[in-house]
């Protein structure tokens, strides 16, 4: 038997998508990650911005991605995404005629989702290790410039102008500071008091920067061993100089769940999976009653305000009948997702979460029990920053590769 016989099996055994070779997903993720930071420098040096600028950056991104899909077609393993972007297609179309508006908003939030999936399953290995080490030598170099050399980020950025132009919020004064307004050090909150202010690096604002912690760590509890000595000190240190300064309480959380869940999701059955989202609804309904009074921009103030929103449903926002006043909504995710797609979309949204990533071997459901757990817990304190593209492309990608990446090691 000649060796190209002996090689035709295994050539045959690995999926064709696991072996692109990613020119499209080196370029169009780590810009998808950071093109708030381009912007913010544009719109300070060069010439004002405004929301149709950043719309259009964001939808060129995710119109090229979806486009290449499209041209290298779509294999079996593409059929869960494709029955979730029909499902909330069919969502949207039915939100757009009973509020006589066309509302799209979640129906990009799911396309998000699933174009960066299928980008991932056909994304071999070192492209995935190369988008990741990009991101966070970038993020990781514009923070320490941030924490130690704050007046040159502030020139350099003036985060608080590029939201005032493209987001229309009008930025209060603080000293003369001209970081995001939210990312000034609230009095009481829970800091380590390493920075005089949330750090927010290339995303500018502090939420986006504590939720790409939070994809670091799952994207080292699941892919550890395969990753080299140079990215583990390099993402480490990232996650490090995130949490020390950007005074996140979930993220901090978090990222000890998944030190321990390292060694104990492996070992967890997969049946327990779908039970994570309700889980932690049901720990947020504890909090509420032992602490109903509790409020403002504290853990268990976000909470209960969750939990209010829960309590106060009613059938025209089971419904999703009014969304005009979806804004509203911005940092209660569970009442963000029923409001914008109906009580059956956010039941569809946890069943692709739960039963999506794969759990054969060690490494995915690794992988799937930090993503449910990440998802939920952010749902609970937090809204809409989950789905921006910003945190979403990197996370989906990491999703969507798992799903296939033991196939390509077989």
């Amino acid at each position: 038997m000649s060796i190209g016989t002996l090689q035709d099996p295994l050539t045959r055994s690995v999926p064709e998508p696991v072996r692109e070779h990613g020119r499209l997903v080196r370029v169009v993720v780590p810009l998808a990650v950071m093109y708030n930071g381009c912007l913010a420098i544009i719109n300070a040096h060069v010439m004002p911005l405004g929301f149709s600028h950043v719309a259009l950056v964001e939808i060129t991104l995710l119109f090229v991605t979806l486009l290449y899909l499209l041209y290298r077609g779509l294999s079996e393993e593409a059929l869960p995404i494709v029955a979730l972007v029909g499902f909330f297609a069919l969502v949207m179309v039915y939100t757009s005629v009973v509020n006589g508006t066309a509302f799209v908003d979640f129906f990009r939030n799911i396309l998000i989702i699933g174009v960066f999936c299928q980008l991932g399953m056909m994304t071999n290995r070192r492209s995935l290790a190369f988008v990741f080490r990009v991101c966070c030598a970038f993020i990781l170099s514009v923070l320490l410039v941030e924490i130690f050399f704050t007046r040159i980020y502030e020139d350099l950025f003036y985060p608080a102008l590029y939201f005032t132009n493209t987001r229309g919020l009008e930025q209060v004064a603080f000293g003369g500071a001209k970081i995001f307004q939210n990312a000034i050090n609230i009095p009481g909150r829970f800091s380590f008091g390493l920075s005089d202010h949330r750090t927010s690096s290339l995303f500018l604002e502090q939420v986006s920067l504590a939720n790409f912690s939070g994809v670091l760590c799952i994207y080292l509890v699941s892919r550890f061993n395969q990753i080299t000595r140079f990215d583990r000190v390099l993402i480490l240190a990232t996650v490090a100089f995130i949490l020390l300064t950007n005074d996140s309480r979930s993220m901090l959380a978090f990222a000890f769940i998944c030190l321990f869940g390292y060694f104990l999701f492996p070992k967890t059955s997969n049946g327990i999976r779908p039970f994570i989202m309700p889980v932690v609804i049901c720990a947020g309904a504890l909090v509420y009653l032992m602490r109903p009074d509790a409020s403002g921009d504290t853990f268990d103030g976000r909470i209960v305000l969750t939990m209010k929103g829960f309590f106060s449903l009613d059938f025209v926002e089971l419904l999703a009948l009014d969304v005009s006043n979806i804004a509203s909504f911005a940092d209660s995710g569970y009442i963000y997702v029923i409001n914008a797609s109906t009580v059956f979309g956010l039941l569809t949204f946890w069943l692709f979460v739960s039963f999506y990533p794969a759990g054969q071997t060690a490494a995915q459901k690794r992988c799937a029990f930090a993503l449910g757990i990440f998802i939920s817990l952010n749902m609970m304190i937090g809204g809409t920053a989950i789905f921006s593209i910003k945190v979403a492309s990197l996370l989906w990608l990491l999703v969507g590769h798992m799903r296939v990446a033991e196939k390509e090691r077989s």
